[in-house]
This record gives structure tokens, sequence and C-alpha cells, in this order.
């Protein structure tokens, strides 16, 4: 499969940019030190709480009058569902059809039904919804919004977060992202190297799926993944097709444990001032575990999404007030 190109980034960020805004890279002072610096690129601040609203905005902007109306439709853990009924509600479209499986948090339904759209429960992870769903659109002649395995335009939106980190700051020289299918780490390293080709981009990854991790060792893509059972429901299943045609672009990456993504997720709470959800903790998780052994001086997180189960929070800060 073609890479996705710098270009098509660069297009999608002029074609995004009149619905969204630029979310805020800042500095962690609780992560800094040691002569190095640490910055959170604030993905969960954007409208819908999730950086999913980039990719969902630049496909469905990109399709004709007719497409619009034929109605669409996406299978999602949660956010890229979230973000097609929020721009098909913004655009003013017949309400999305969005296929979730059973184990997304209730807090992420909510938001999908709050936005107008229809939610259908379909398999037990994400791996069953995608094989049900999928073959649900089609017989039902909707359009696909694919969040993850092929979407060239949904990649390129997705990589507009690269070029947002090295504008704002261009001494960043390590960016970490969260990997699921691995469409936001990608296509992020695409950006941020077309700017700045000696940047690394790493990917996170919870302990209980190595998805990313396999097919990079196996140099095949693993598109399901017999995943464990996981508080990252956004960050469990395969990899997607062109996310792994360009898995050379991400200069390694850091599998972190499901503890530890707790621990980040009420650290960015009680010190950072922020809500993130576990797949958005996760590169703070890795900072975490990892410290010193991460490279770079200056540091970028993508906290990639802040539609956190609320149930996981309550238990960590009623252990945290032990």
């Amino acid at each position: 499969m073609e890479q996705l190109a710098f270009e098509e980034i660069l297009a999608a960020e002029k074609h995004i940019r009149p619905f969204l805004r630029e979310t805020p890279l800042e500095k962690s002072i609780y992560l800094s030190g040691g002569g190095r610096n640490v910055f959170l690129k604030l993905e969960c601040q954007q409208p819908i709480k999730a950086f999913k609203i980039r990719g969902a905005l630049h496909k469905i902007l990109s399709l004709s009058e007719a497409e619009k109306k034929e109605g669409v439709a996406a299978v999602s853990s949660g956010n890229h569902g979230i973000a097609v009924a929020y721009v098909s509600n913004l655009l003013g479209m017949k309400p999305a059809t969005v296929i979730v499986p059973a184990n997304t948090p209730e807090s992420k339904i909510e938001k999908i039904r709050y936005y107008g759209a229809r939610v259908l429960l379909m398999g037990d992870c994400f791996d069953e919804a995608e094989r049900l769903g999928t073959a649900y659109i089609r017989e039902n002649g909707y359009r696909l919004i694919d969040g993850w395995d092929k979407d060239r335009l949904v990649y390129a939106g997705q990589g507009t977060v690269g070029l947002e980190i090295m504008r704002q700051n261009p001494q960043i020289d390590m960016i970490l992202a969260p990997v699921g299918g691995g469409g936001l780490c990608t296509a992020t390293a695409t950006a941020a190297k077309g700017i700045r080709p000696d940047v690394r981009v790493a990917a996170v990854y919870s302990e209980a799926c190595r998805a990313w991790e396999d097919s990079v060792r196996d140099k095949r893509a693993y598109h399901a993944y017999p995943s464990k059972d996981s508080i990252c429901e956004a960050m469990v299943g395969g990899i997607g097709e062109l996310s792994y045609a360009m898995h050379e672009r991400v200069d390694g990456g850091f599998a972190v444990k499901e503890e530890n993504v707790r621990k980040a997720m009420l650290h960015a709470v009680a010190r950072e001032k922020i809500v993130a959800e576990a797949a958005g903790a996760a590169p703070i998780a890795a900072m975490l575990q990892y410290g010193d052994r991460i490279p770079g001086k200056n540091i970028a997180l993508v906290i990639s999404g802040g539609n956190a189960d609320n149930r996981i929070l309550a238990e960590e800060f009623a252990k945290a007030m032990l």
C-alpha cells in the first residue's frame, strides 16, 4: 500500500482548520526535570475531547452532497464514533449510525447519542464489532467512515496533530503517541518528520495488546489481535493496513502496564489538572514507567482523549484517599 505523504497532511490541515481550533501544547512541571522538558499535547481539549475529530472532519467534508445524503456509519471503540456523530450533526446531515463493542464505556456511548447518532452494540471487543459492523454497514447501504484501517483522508486528518506540535515547539525531539490501530502515531510521525526529519516518534501501547509490537517483529500486520482484558479499550484490537505500511516511520515503542495507566489517569487529574482517558494517559504512563530510558530533551506526549471511564477514575481516587 502506498504510504501517506506529508503533502496530504498539509492539505488536510487547510481543509479542517475553519472548523477546528489548535489544541494547546503545555509544559508539565511534574514530568519535566533532569535537563529535559516534557509537554502535553492536549487533544483531550477538542470539542469531543478526542483527536478523532480531525480525521472524521477531513473525510466527511470531502464527501459529495449526494454521498452525505446517503448517511454515514462507523465502527468504533468510542471516540471515532463520537467524532462521526459530532461532524454529522455539525454539517446538518442525517443522524449517523455507530457500531460499538459491548466493552465501550457508557460515557462514550452517551456522547455518541447526544450528537444524534444511532448506537448499535455488536460483539464483545473491537475486532468482533469491526467484523460484524462492517458487514451490517455494507448490507444497509451506509457510507463507511473508516477510522483505523486504510482511509487516507482520515489518516491525513489525524496527522495534523504532528504539524501543530512541531510548529508550537520546533525544539521537540521526541513524540510519544498512543497506538490502537496505529493511525495517530504513524500519521503524526509523517507530519513531524516532514517538518523536522530527525525528530523521533515512538508508539505507546498497553501490555494487554501488543499488536503493534508483534506486527513489527513478525513483519506482518495483525489485522485482528487476541487482546487481554484492558482498561485501554481504545488501544486493543488489530493494526490498520495503512499504519502498518508506514510502521518504519515510527522509532520503536513502549509497552505500559495497566496499573501504570491507572496511575497516569490519576496523575493527569490531580497534578496536570486535565482529564485523560486510559489511552490518552498511556504516554504519561510511559514516562512514569520508563523515565530516563525514554530519549529526548524536549518530549511531547499526545494526550489523545479525555473521555475517561468514570468508574476507573472513581476507583483511583478512592485508592488515593486511603
